[in-house]
């Protein structure tokens, strides 16, 4: 109804328009000298006073027309350039529809190679689609909870690294795009033991119950990651950022911890004991709970420094 409208009121506006041009084609030279041209008895100086504005008159009509017909075109070329868009969109998608179900089918299957084929070809699905980022991230991390999910019977004895598609999908999640995710990369409770992390991307992730012994994760980003019951025993953590972090509980004996950043860092009842590179002045902006264990060379630390308030620096061997 209102478009109806809106093109009525154009309409009516054109027909007034040509209207008053005719008016002032056929009236307008009186209209603008009237006190010296002739009704009657037209003069030729008369006539080239009204030839002449008629003709100025006729020349603006031209290129208002012409000014009209380029509007409309350009109105026109808008609406179809807007059109090629949305179809080449809806290609692109299709596209990447039929990309995306081949990689999970790929990532379903029993050889090792096909799923190699179907985690990269998500990696490239993300880095191509923004909006398809947050799907594979979440199906990536699925995958990896379904291969090396921790049982009720715990982990067994023998201390293997990651079997070859998982450790691309740790390492497809660890180099994403820095992009907004609403949600935390869910890895809780999976056997991770010495998976190789160096200098991933792991921000927010939640690593509860996660087994993680002797991992590298070396310059790794675990900012506000939650490391609740997380057995990070003999990992390498030398440059790991750890800021806001929550480690309850977390096992940590025997890490290597040279220069890691503990800005924010929260240690509850966590266990320190045997680390190696760790210093007061780390620790010292740190937020340590008194059931944390820290290392044995630490026995003799004022109470201060070991609720993480402050004191010289002092390096465990």
């Amino acid at each position: 109804m209102r478009r109806s409208r809106r093109r009525a009121l154009v309409l009516a506006l054109l027909a007034v328009g040509f209207v008053g041009y005719a008016l002032l084609l056929w009236q307008g030279p009186w209209w603008l000298d009237g006190g010296r041209l002739r009704h009657r008895d037209l003069q030729p100086a008369d006539g080239v006073v009204i030839t002449g504005f008629r003709t100025a008159l006729v020349a603006l009509g031209a290129g208002a027309v012409a000014g009209a017909g380029l509007y409309y075109t350009d109105r026109t070329l808008g609406h179809t350039r807007e059109r090629d868009r949305e179809q080449a969109e809806i290609a692109r998608d299709g596209q990447v529809t039929g990309r995306y179900v081949e990689a999970i089918k790929l990532l379903a299957s029993e050889r090792t190679v096909e799923r190699l084929g179907g985690i990269y070809a998500l990696e490239r699905i993300m880095r191509d689609s923004a909006k398809d980022h947050l799907t594979v991230v979440e199906v990536l991390a699925a995958f990896v909870r379904d291969q090396v999910t921790v049982s009720s019977e715990g982990v067994p004895p023998a201390e293997a690294p990651p079997e070859e598609s998982v450790q691309a999908a740790l390492t497809v999640l660890g180099r994403r795009p820095p992009r907004e995710e609403p949600f935390r990369i869910d890895l809780r409770r999976t056997d991770l033991r010495g998976a190789d992390l160096r200098d991933a991307r792991l921000d927010r992730v939640r690593l509860g119950g996660a087994h993680l012994e002797k991992a590298d994760l070396i310059g790794a980003r675990l900012e506000d990651a939650w490391l609740r019951d997380t057995f990070l025993a003999g990992a390498w953590l030398d440059r790991a950022h750890l800021e806001g972090a929550v480690l309850r509980g977390t096992d940590l004996r025997g890490a290597s911890l040279r220069q890691a950043d503990f800005t924010g860092t929260r240690l509850v009842d966590a266990d320190l004991s045997g680390v190696v590179g760790l210093t007061a002045e780390q620790l010292g902006v740190a937020v340590v709970d008194t059931g944390t264990t820290l290392p044995e060379a630490w026995a003799s630390t004022p109470r201060a420094v070991r609720r993480g308030a402050g004191g010289p620096p002092t390096a465990v061997s």
